[in-house]
């Protein structure tokens, strides 16, 4: 347990990861979902409102826990990493479904 007081240069890393990997991190989850959903057979617009709804919970989810865990490095790790691999897979997903429709 820590007893002493933060720097301001750790506030602020927990702050940013929290706002700006957590905005990352739901970006690609709405982005794959969103993805998955119309792949799946779910209208357009129903798959964008389920896919952001979640998103919304989740974004409150990771802010709090960027400042939960123990580890400030593995907080932008799993966020923002997390946020370019889901948005890399619905990339590819978007593709799949273009190409199978005829598309470019």
């Amino acid at each position: 347990m820590r007893t002493t007081p933060l720097s301001r240069t750790h506030l602020f890393g927990r702050v940013a990861a929290a706002a700006l990997g957590g905005y990352a991190f739901c970006w690609g989850f709405i982005a794959l979902g969103l993805a998955l959903l119309y792949g799946a057979g779910m209208s357009f617009h129903d798959a964008e409102h389920l896919s952001s709804i979640i998103g919304l919970l989740l974004f409150l989810a990771v802010f709090c826990w960027a400042f939960a865990a123990r580890s400030l490095a593995k907080v932008w790790v799993l966020l923002a990493g997390g946020g370019m691999l889901m948005s890399g897979g619905a990339e590819l997903v978007q593709r799949a479904l273009v190409t199978a429709a005829g598309g470019v």
